[in-house]
């Protein structure tokens, strides 16, 4: 991995697009490895920044199987257990996974772990929309602080923060370039 590198004042970089595409290609090779190969398996990536990295997975799935891999985007909005106590209005996206989720092994696929209540809401999602046969989960970056007993099948990288620290993930697909910064919280050198 690179070494990391100020960005700007309040941010510091800890994963460039290089770091980024390793991460996942390991990811990859660890879920076929678990699966014993890319049969039965839907990635579903968890609306907004999840949805792309579920594609590049299956793309290195089937680079590595030869074996096209169903991909889905969840939206978790309205099962998000801060639903109508937030401030901010919670944009809801429309859900599209293209295939029965019923009897399939999902990967269900984020960018950051934190707490773990976004993915308790998309367990809970995903269980409305049938009964997988198994659900595993894959993220991008594990920042610790649990909340809930969660914890990931496969991690692109351990990422220790504080708290007060903010994990800011951007993607080709949506932000127009790959990386990984850690934004300090105001005040905070």
């Amino acid at each position: 991995m690179s070494e990391p590198q100020q960005s700007t004042a309040s941010a510091v970089q800890v994963m460039d697009s290089d770091d980024i595409r390793r991460a996942l290609t390991r990811l990859a090779h660890e879920v076929v490895e678990k699966n014993h190969g890319a049969q039965n398996i839907v990635l579903v990536g968890v609306l907004t920044r999840g949805a792309p990295l579920a594609e590049r997975l299956a793309k290195l799935l089937f680079q590595i199987e030869n074996i096209p891999v169903p991909v889905g985007k969840l939206d978790i909005g309205l099962y998000r257990d801060d639903y109508g106590t937030s401030r901010s209005p919670i944009s809801i996206a429309p859900s599209d996974i293209p295939v029965d989720v019923t009897g399939k092994t999902i990967v269900l696929v984020d960018e950051v772990m934190f707490t773990g209540r976004t993915v308790r809401a998309a367990i809970a999602a995903l269980l409305d929309i049938g009964r997988p046969a198994s659900i595993q989960l894959a993220v991008l970056l594990d920042r610790g602080h649990r909340e809930l007993p969660i914890r990931a099948d496969y991690v692109g990288k351990n990422l220790p923060t504080s708290r007060n620290e903010y994990v800011q993930v951007l993607l080709k697909e949506i932000d127009g370039e790959d990386r990984v910064l850690i934004q300090k919280a105001k005040g905070e050198n």
